[in-house]
């Protein structure tokens, strides 16, 4: 693979200000749904300007979470979306990183008459269930990206590579996911198998994380993956390097390094596709700048295959 940076764009709302702490990215109708990771609402692009769409309630009287106002153990933490298909439409599944009690909520986005209409659901057992199939203890989950492949969910656990948590994944039946998160199943019901383990290599010594994760046509898999320095699951650290790794199957067969952007390492949070072939994909990627006062990036890639 090789990897072309074609534009960058900050990320802000309507009213100017800043979408904050950009974790995932996927389609929702005509637009593209854009969650941020330590806020209880996400911002819906549609002709090149945002809203404000809620996902969850306040959480204690809290719509945005950070250390400064001793709100982060609050936060949600939602870091992963995909698309699903919900009676015979498309809909968009956005769940919480697992990485603390607090984080183990799913979110499902429908649209009705054209608008959003989101149910959540608490699906702490999954996540119990996660870390028991990855060997991991619970306090040690942070699930940051997700996909569907055929009737499958893939839901990728990013680990702590420098910590010896490599990167991982397990497969859940999407039907019985998404039944789970409109509560017509129990969270119980929602069975992780298949779980496996990725070495992506490192960067400066700091192991390569997968951070998301999207489906090509032709089966392959492509991940963002940064190399970021920090203690724990919860807590951030410096990036030092950052890159998009193609798999296929159980394996790791291509790993490229992402360039700078703006004169840093880009810290890829999402992924979506906006167009594929056999020789190549055109991706969106969204970046978490780590900044609760700055906006995120867009950044538009063109990955040859």
């Amino acid at each position: 693979m090789d990897v072309e940076v074609l534009g960058s764009e900050r990320l802000r709302y309507r009213d100017g200000a800043p979408v904050r702490a950009a974790s995932a990215i996927v389609p929702l109708g005509d637009g593209r749904l854009v969650v941020s990771d330590d806020a209880t609402r996400a911002g819906w692009f549609r002709d090149g300007a945002a809203t404000r769409v809620r996902l969850l309630p306040p959480i204690e009287g809290h719509d945005v979470f950070d250390d400064a106002s001793g709100t982060k153990h609050l936060k949600p933490d939602l870091e992963s979306a995909c698309q699903v298909e919900v009676d015979g439409s498309l809909a968009a599944l956005v769940m919480g990183s697992g990485s603390s009690p607090a984080r183990m909520r799913w979110c499902l986005l429908r649209l009705q008459e054209g608008r959003p209409e989101v149910v959540d659901a608490d699906m702490t057992e999954v996540y119990a269930a996660v870390a028991s199939a990855l060997g991991v203890e619970p306090e040690e989950l942070n699930l940051e990206g997700a996909c569907v492949v055929g009737d499958t969910l893939r839901w990728f656990h990013r680990g702590l590579p420098s910590a010896g948590l490599p990167s991982g994944s397990v497969d859940l039946d999407a039907r019985v996911a998404v039944a789970a998160a409109l509560g017509e199943r129990r969270a119980g019901e929602v069975t992780p198998h298949r779980p496996v383990h990725y070495d992506l290599g490192e960067v400066d010594g700091v192991g390569l994380a997968i951070t998301d994760v999207v489906a090509l046509p032709g089966g392959d898999l492509v991940a963002s993956a940064a190399a970021e320095d920090c203690p724990n699951p919860r807590d951030d650290g410096p990036v030092v390097g950052s890159a998009l790794a193609r798999l296929r199957g159980d394996e790791v067969v291509d790993v490229v390094a992402l360039p700078e952007l703006d004169g840093s390492v880009i810290k890829v949070e999402g992924l979506m596709v906006l167009e594929a072939d056999d020789e190549q994909a055109t991706l969106l990627a969204v970046t978490d700048v780590d900044d609760p006062d700055a906006a995120s990036w867009a950044t538009t890639l063109r990955v040859r295959l």
